[in-house]
């Protein structure tokens, strides 16, 4: 795809907003993300708290996002296969009470959490973009159908929670960015794989 100034044509084109975007992204060797945030299970999640641990963080779209919704359930059924001593982290554009709703049916291993204001999303860099957004959803009818028929169906109809664009971050023992993967699109997601081997240390 042709790029203007670094980005897309067809952002530039079709998703003017993300084309005149300056917000910052995060890059390697950054500091992690100073998130504090409520969690699912009743607490609050202070980045600081969990520093000398591997961290592997998510930045995930809206509560019923059925990729999102799908992606849980891949990392699930590899979960066995992360360290213990790894803290993984997904946050949602969501109020805590409607994300701890949707999330009963996961019984999820790992850290969720609200991010009710979008604050976090924006400092750190996370796009939005109606292209690829539809680009997303157009490359993955199988997975779209597969969460259909799991319940997970979209119940928003705003373009800017549909428009959302994931990023996924590992983050070393010394609270320093080792990879900061800006999603191509929404079904786009780092590596299960990638993420297992930094959880293990042979990334």
């Amino acid at each position: 795809m042709a790029a203007v100034g670094g980005i897309d044509l067809v952002e530039t084109i079709f998703d003017p907003a993300q084309a005149s975007s300056s917000m910052p992204k995060v890059s390697t060797g950054d500091n992690a993300p100073a998130l504090v945030l409520p969690a699912i299970d009743g607490s609050t999640f202070d980045m600081q708290s969990v520093r000398g641990k591997k961290v592997i963080l998510t930045f995930f779209r809206f509560s019923t996002c059925p990729l999102c919704n799908m992606r849980i359930r891949k990392i699930k059924q590899r979960w066995n296969e992360f360290s213990q001593d790894t803290v993984m982290v997904g946050v949602f554009d969501a109020t805590i009470a409607d994300l701890t709703k949707r999330m009963k049916k996961h019984d999820v291993p790992f850290t969720i959490v609200a991010d009710e204001s979008y604050a976090a999303f924006e400092s750190n860099g996370v796009r939005k973009s109606f292209a690829k957004f539809m680009w997303g959803a157009a490359k993955s009818p199988l997975t779209l159908l597969q969460a259909t028929l799991r319940g997970y169906v979209p119940l928003t109809m705003s373009i800017g929670k549909l428009s959302t664009i994931p990023v996924d971050m590992l983050i070393d023992e010394n609270g320093r960015v080792v990879d900061a993967h800006y999603c191509k699109d929404t079904a786009d997601h780092m590596s299960l794989d990638r993420m297992i081997a930094f959880s293990n240390g042979t990334l």
